[in-house]
């Protein structure tokens, strides 16, 4: 593939069109010497680890427009830890959260980090009082660079819901108290059985993104686009491209470390994201679209997104050329 740099243009094509295409993180010392440049992270000769995490999002926002932040996903943001992420990029960069788990998780796993409530009910789950105060509000002076803030649902168990329809009233009343008109929202589910007329409906009614997520254990992005086509002019539009289906998470971090080069393609999911891409450009919408690959899909996600916009490159040749 061509150096990541060189992608910039059409990266930009796209963001002048209201359309992110970035990664899940950003933090890979693999993606030194295509994407990040080794001399700039350099301390007496050798790399320095904590330079580069100190340093490389702002080499990431000279190419890319948009990137998934993991870490409120584990604490609520702090007026320092949002510093720290929003103060290297510039204003027309926006920066996905993944909100925090306190707020999306309906019982503690049995985990280390979740300390004495690890294995209980939370009585946290849905807090709309809590999500605003804690995590919205700090967020405010960052508001025109924020882009989508992505409520991810782990997988839920017959414990936490007996039936599919008990949460999707719960997460109804918990959206009526968002401010849906002035922040991109989404949800991601882990639970296909949840992809139903009633979910779909409670998403358009609040105008929140359903977030298309190739995951192990969903249907694939073809078959949720087809479930459910993003045509709700008023909502943004969301995709993770994480996991190949069947793949669990720790048997392709073993096998995609340290994530420097393509290894497995997935011409299905790639075509699925162009297809995706090509739908919202044709169609005028009054909110983003943020699409975001993480490396664990195929290897290598700077690769994955060169393939993406090559497909999207390929496709506009056909459109233009007389001969096809």
């Amino acid at each position: 593939m061509p150096s990541t740099h060189a992608l910039a243009p059409a990266l930009e094509a796209l963001r002048r069109q209201n359309i992110h295409l970035g990664t899940s993180s950003w933090k890979y010392e693999g993606w030194l010497g295509d994407l990040y440049s080794p001399d700039r992270y350099l301390y007496r000769g050798k790399l320095s680890s904590t330079r580069f995490e100190r340093n490389c999002l702002a080499e990431y926002a000279e190419v890319f427009s948009s990137v998934c932040a993991d870490s409120s996903y584990y604490r609520f943001p702090s007026d320092s830890s949002l510093a720290k992420l929003y103060d290297p990029v510039g204003p027309q960069f926006r920066m996905s959260h993944k909100v925090t788990d306190t707020v999306t998780i309906k019982n503690f796993p049995n985990l280390p980090r979740h300390g004495e409530l690890a294995g209980k009910e939370n009585p946290h789950f849905l807090n709309a009082n809590l999500f605003l105060s804690s995590f919205l509000k700090p967020l405010e002076p960052y508001r025109e660079q924020t882009g989508l803030l992505m409520f991810e649902f782990s997988r839920f168990y017959p414990r936490d819901f007996e039936r599919g329809r008990d949460f999707v009233e719960q997460l109804d009343r918990f959206l009526a108290k968002l401010p849906t008109d002035h922040w991109d929202f989404g949800v991601e589910i882990r639970n296909a059985n949840l992809l139903t007329k009633p979910y779909f409906d409670t998403l358009r009614r609040h105008h929140v993104a359903h977030v298309y997520n190739q995951w192990t254990r969903m249907p694939g992005l073809a078959e949720q686009l087809a479930l459910l086509p993003a045509d709700d002019h008023n909502a943004p539009v969301g995709a993770r491209l994480l996991l190949k289906c069947g793949r669990a998470y720790r048997e392709a971090v073993d096998h995609f470390s340290p994530y420097d080069r393509l290894r497995e393609p997935r011409p299905e999911v790639r075509q699925a994201t162009a297809n995706l891409l090509r739908t919202v450009k044709q169609a005028p919408r009054k909110r983003a679209t943020y699409v975001y690959v993480n490396n664990r899909l195929e290897g290598n996600a700077l690769s994955t997104i060169a393939a993406i916009l090559d497909l999207l490159g390929s496709d506009s040749s056909s459109r233009t050329d007389p001969s096809h």
